[in-house]
């Protein structure tokens, strides 16, 4: 039975994976600074460590053979574009300290979870953006410091391949959404962010959208999210990879979306001065296509219905 590490195993992405790699068989060591909030543990084993912390770290990659890195310091648009200095240093920090401990201890393969906000601002100027292809990377020049670290970390594990020998994969995600997630507090995606706000809102109330809401982005389902990582990690395709979908939609088209699955009539969208990110931000999976013969297979309007209703339970048992 192999051995593996999720670090990030309490937040979104990380527990739904951890529950993943444990019905295909495989021992499951979680790690993070929580528990996950709405779902049990089903990790083999779960700590609480703070891998900013190099002894942390070294205890987290301890006899286990394979690592899938998603531990971060991050949320959503406000979260991010709000405190560079935070994010830079908390994440540099894990990501430092988790490959070099796995290093150490002789991990085979190591998985980072990189994002589509390594991407340049300048190629993501219009609502109508072209997709943006892996080797657009370059040259950097990413909108945040959210961007700036993930762009040095899949870097590094870059170079721990050529100099060390070790198996890496990176993973750039673009907007995974699903149900068990972050959905208040100001760490939420927008996709969770409007399922609140409409479940919250009466039949013919109003919802707020920061900007004019013809920003576009694309949306992927966690469920594809974990089944991509994990065809990638069992890839022999070490370099930078998309994992999102082509379905490219303004914000206003995702609160009508929402709106439409919630079943309330008359829902109206008061646009509000907030950070917008990006104009525009949609992936190109040509390469996730030819490297692993599949792409994401659940469309954005398929995804919100159950992502929805996880939300919608919770507002009113809150």
């Amino acid at each position: 039975m192999e051995r593996v590490l999720v670090t990030g195993a309490g937040g979104f992405i990380g527990h739904h994976l951890v529950t993943y790699l444990k019905e295909r068989g495989y021992w499951v060591r979680g790690v993070d600074l929580k528990h996950p909030e709405y779902t049990d543990v089903d990790a083999d084993e779960f700590e609480i460590l703070d891998l900013r912390r190099w002894d942390d770290c070294l205890r987290a990659t301890r006899n286990v053979d394979h690592v899938y890195a998603l531990a971060a310091d991050m949320g959503g648009m406000g979260f991010i574009s709000a405190n560079h200095a935070l994010i830079l240093h908390n994440n540099a920090l894990i990501n430092l300290h988790t490959l070099e401990a796995a290093r150490i201890h002789g991990v085979s393969r190591y998985l980072y979870s990189s994002s589509a906000c390594i991407y340049p601002e300048h190629l993501q100027t219009e609502a109508d953006v072209k997709p943006l292809k892996e080797e657009d990377a370059y040259p950097a020049n990413p909108q945040d410091a959210y961007g700036w670290e993930k762009l040095v970390t899949e870097k590094l594990c870059e170079y721990y391949a050529s100099d060390y020998g070790m198996e890496t994969r990176t993973v750039r995600f673009h907007n995974i959404f699903g149900p068990y997630g972050t959905y208040d507090g100001g760490r939420e995606k927008a996709p969770a962010a409007m399922c609140r706000k409409v479940a919250a809102a009466e039949p013919g109330g109003t919802i707020d959208i920061w900007g004019d809401g013809e920003q576009t982005r694309s949306f992927c389902h966690v469920d594809d999210c974990v089944e991509g990582i994990y065809r990638l990690m069992q890839s022999d395709y070490r370099d930078p990879l998309n994992l999102g979908r082509e379905e490219m939609v303004t914000i206003n088209e995702l609160a009508q979306m929402v709106v439409d699955v919630s079943g309330k009539s008359d829902i109206s969208f008061n646009h509000i001065d907030g950070p917008m990110g990006v104009r525009g931000r949609n992936s190109d999976n040509s390469r996730l296509r030819e490297v692993l013969g599949w792409e994401p297979q659940i469309s954005l309007e398929e995804g919100l219905v159950p992502t929805y209703r996880w939300i919608e339970k919770q507002v009113r048992n809150s």
